[in-house]
């Protein structure tokens, strides 16, 4: 039933525009962005259920619903393992240490720009891009008290860096993950993004670094120096055996990563369990790890009940208020105008800059619900653009708005905005690059990903 001129689809259309406006305005309504796309998500789908209740499939809408949360409860599990794991390592001040260990360096400002930058490409992989940067951040504003511009524009470098190291990794990104639990690309051809990425970050990050100056920078470094909490290293550890344990349930045994992640999990809580068992006293635990502040003993639930339950549930809104639209046919329509008449090289170029306005979640959500015939290539290249187009504009990824609210008054749209040009003349690299060394794919992997 195509729907899309009915009143049905029209009204469907309009709460999920005046929705997203909610979204994009977070920053001054302070109204946080999973509630209107829940609450846009539910309007939609019951205005679809009314329309369907009269017709021969009744139970059509109940099956696509389905089908959508099974595609967020796994999307929601796997990032609950890896936001508990994240929100662990960072209990256990293992990014304070890092924070307070590039502080006491006496790096220049130019220096710290690079480090910072190389640091937020290589931790976005890992820890994803939003993590990356609001770690970065902390340092950079440590370290640049008192330099505004340096703040400034190394925000706008941290941003390009992590969104760039992002897009080579299911762990980067919402978007690289969501392409790879799909079964669309394996993980290991995520790493043929790796140069094209890198050009992305260098490109802007190398016309950016004039623009710095060579003197020494001032750290406001804490009295005493942070260290890591008793059995930081281990969970870093545990880090890399969860990932590693999530990409071999994938390519080895055919199951989903979040089970891979999950396993972790409980690894992580049976060793916080054992943290917790043989926890000295406060005083003990000052002497030997040196550790500033709260002492108390680790508690893996505490860390499960600090992930970012908006962010969780604005992707539920979001897959779901998409999924709405694309049952009703708009997704149909869109597909066969941008990968039919416009060709999908200048339709996953396209996505990028669209991505750098309203976001690359919800964008990547309706690439996937289309699922346009395309061959590994262009696969990897909307990846691609959908992770470092945001980079384009301040609001265009998570990491972006996050610095604008950590670094306020110093890193703002216009001061993203001026360096535009630059970050744009990164993203048309990156896009050569990828069509000129990853071309080998059409017709060698073409059914790959059919």
């Amino acid at each position: 039933m195509d729907l899309t001129t009915h009143w049905v689809g029209i009204t469907a259309i309009i709460l999920f525009v005046v929705a997203y406006a909610l979204v994009i305005t977070e920053e001054f309504t302070h109204l946080r962005k999973s509630k209107p796309v829940m609450l846009a998500a539910g309007i939609i789908w019951g205005l679809i259920a009314y329309q369907y209740a009269g017709s021969d499939e009744p139970h059509a809408v109940t099956d696509a619903v389905h089908e959508y949360l099974t595609e967020f409860a796994q999307l929601f599990l796997f990032l609950l393992a890896a936001m508990t794991y994240v929100n662990a390592m960072s209990e256990r001040q293992v990014f304070l240490a890092l924070r307070g260990w590039l502080a006491r360096r006496s790096y220049t400002y130019r220096t710290l720009f690079w480090i910072t930058g190389i640091l937020s490409f290589f931790l976005s992989p890992v820890i994803d891009n939003l993590t990356t940067a609001l770690v970065m951040c902390a340092v950079v504003l440590a370290i640049g008290e008192g330099n505004p511009r340096f703040i400034g524009i190394a925000c706008i470098n941290i941003v390009v860096a992590a969104n760039a190291g992002g897009a080579f990794s299911p762990f980067g990104d919402i978007t690289t993950l969501m392409v790879w639990q799909r079964g669309i690309v394996d993980f290991e051809m995520f790493l043929h993004l790796f140069l094209p990425s890198a050009v992305n970050f260098l490109v802007p990050a190398t016309i950016m670094s004039l623009a710095i100056s060579r003197d020494s920078a001032a750290a406001s470094v804490e009295e005493q120096p942070a260290h890591m909490k008793r059995g930081a290293k281990r969970i870093m550890f545990f880090f890399v055996c969860t990932i590693t344990t999530a990409v071999s349930f994938h390519n080895f045994l055919h199951l989903p990563p979040f089970l891979g992640m999950m396993t972790g999990l409980a690894v992580l809580k049976f060793f916080g369990y054992f943290l917790r068992i043989t926890y000295g006293s406060a005083e003990f635990d000052n002497r030997r790890y040196g550790v500033i502040g709260d002492t108390s003993p680790f508690d893996s639930f505490r860390e499960v009940s600090r992930v970012e339950w908006d962010t969780l549930l604005f992707f539920f809104g979001v897959i779901m208020c998409v999924g709405g639209l694309g049952f009703i046919g708009y997704l149909d329509h869109l597909s066969a105008y941008m990968y039919g008449q416009l060709g999908p090289t200048v339709a996953n170029v396209l996505v990028g800059v669209i991505s750098a306005a309203i976001d690359n979640i919800p964008v990547m959500v309706a690439v996937l619900e289309m699922h346009p015939s395309m061959d590994l290539q262009q696969w990897l290249l909307v990846t691609l653009t959908a992770g470092v187009g945001g980079s384009l504009l301040s609001i265009g990824s998570a990491a972006g708005i996050a610095l604008m609210g950590q670094a306020r008054g110093q890193y703002t749209f216009f001061t993203h905005l001026r360096w535009m040009p630059a970050i744009a003349l990164g993203y048309i690299m990156s896009i050569w690059v990828h069509l000129a060394i990853n071309s080998g794919f059409e017709g060698v992997l073409a059914n790959a990903v059919r």
